[in-house]
């Protein structure tokens, strides 16, 4: 496996025998006009098996416009970073790396790029680079206590979100045995909101859970509790996910299930394959009381990232129809569309817990959301579904 000391030396001769010395002087002639640098790389966008990563090349000079030297200035600005980091014992963020140099960089999209490909190169995680992730997400809930090696203990509040620490910094993690689900949310605005309702401890529910976000396209932070939470809980305790019912919310799905394409490599350690899909889903929409108009009308990009996800092997079947649905319809569904089964609500929740023979309390009078939540979260630990659907 190679070391980032191995990839500048690779360079460094390559250099040397490309440049004139004392004993050998600069040969002009067209042979020796073409003498290139070449460095590889992990092609991050092909598919990745184990021990088995694609590679891309850079290449100096280039026979097209630009700076063909410019390239190998970042590279190696990152690999340089890297060592210091390391040798120093001092983790750095890609964020710190790219103020380091904001001229050469350009954006923080080329240090990010930088340190994946370099960390899917050497088969490393970042952390082995001594390149931390920033945390973004946040959890509320009751049922666990996370344990740092700083000897801190994180006690979660069922109101109060917390930031979820980086898995370098945490030593080990105590589960309660009342701890019953665990809900993923894509929006922080519904994760907050649910916070506020004290979701993780409601009385109608069938015992304590974990409600999470990664605000978004999630963070390495939350996605490394995912996967170690995936791995660890009892096969009887659900992982659910709630997204937007449209392209980019199961796209968001999939990087919580499967690991993004751009981080194959960091698969095991990253990707949850216990998550189920709890909604918003498009086919459900008129049992909800929705009306059509309510619906947001697909654009070009909502139509781009469907048909990307429909080429993607191992989406499941019926995340294959929901998207197929929203390209026939041309429409799609956010979260807060819930807001419009308001006058629905009692039979939105008695229909929930009715399919799946849930036999306590059927309803609950309050927000259309929580009602929806509470109706499929009892549901899926009444009736857990396959890890592969």
């Amino acid at each position: 496996m190679p070391s980032l000391e191995d990839l500048t030396l690779s360079f460094l001769r390559q250099l040397a025998d490309a440049l004139p010395s004392p004993h050998r002087p600069l040969d002009t002639s067209k042979r020796a006009s073409g003498k290139k640098i070449f460095m590889g790389l992990a092609d991050r966008r092909k598919e990745y098996t184990a021990g088995n990563a694609p590679m891309r090349t850079l290449a100096m000079p280039q026979r097209s416009r630009g700076v063909s030297a410019r390239p190998f200035a970042q590279l190696f600005k990152t690999v340089d970073l890297m060592h210091e980091a390391l040798l120093d014992q001092v983790p750095t963020t890609k964020r710190d790396m790219y103020y380091k140099d904001v001229e050469l960089f350009g954006s923080q999209s080329t240090v990010d790029r930088l340190v994946d490909d370099l960390a899917a190169t050497l088969q490393l995680s970042r952390s082995d680079l001594s390149v931390r992730a920033s945390a973004k997400g946040l959890v509320c809930g009751s049922g666990l206590r996370i344990h740092l090696h700083s000897g801190e203990t994180v006690e979660l509040s069922d109101s109060e979100p917390v930031l979820i620490p980086l898995s370098e910094d945490i030593e080990q993690f105590d589960v309660d045995e009342g701890l019953a689900w665990v809900l993923v949310v894509e929006k922080e605005a519904v994760f907050q909101t649910l916070c506020r309702l004290r979701l993780g401890t409601h009385p109608l529910l069938p015992g304590k859970g974990l409600v999470i976000t990664g605000k978004g396209y999630p963070d390495v932070a939350t996605r490394q509790l995912l996967n170690a939470l995936s791995a660890n809980l009892p096969p009887h305790i659900p992982i659910l996910c709630l997204v937007d019912g449209d392209a980019y919310g199961i796209d968001i799905l999939s990087v919580y299930k499967f690991g993004s394409t751009s981080m194959q490599h960091e698969k095991d350690q990253l990707a949850a394959a216990r998550i189920q899909w709890l909604g918003l889903w498009s086919s459900e929409l008129a049992a909800l009381g929705i009306p059509k108009d309510a619906l947001i009308p697909i654009t070009k990009h909502d139509e781009k990232k469907a048909r990307s996800l429909l080429k993607r092997e191992g989406i499941p079947s019926d995340w294959r129809k929901e998207l197929q649905r929203m390209l026939f319809t041309r429409r799609k569904a956010e979260i807060e569309v819930l807001s419009s089964a308001r006058s629905t609500a009692d039979c939105v929740a008695d229909l929930a817990l009715n399919r799946h023979g849930y036999s306590g309390e059927p309803s609950n009078p309050g927000i259309p959301l929580l009602r929806y939540l509470l109706a499929k979260i009892s549901a899926a630990c009444g009736e857990p579904r396959p890890v592969n659907p």
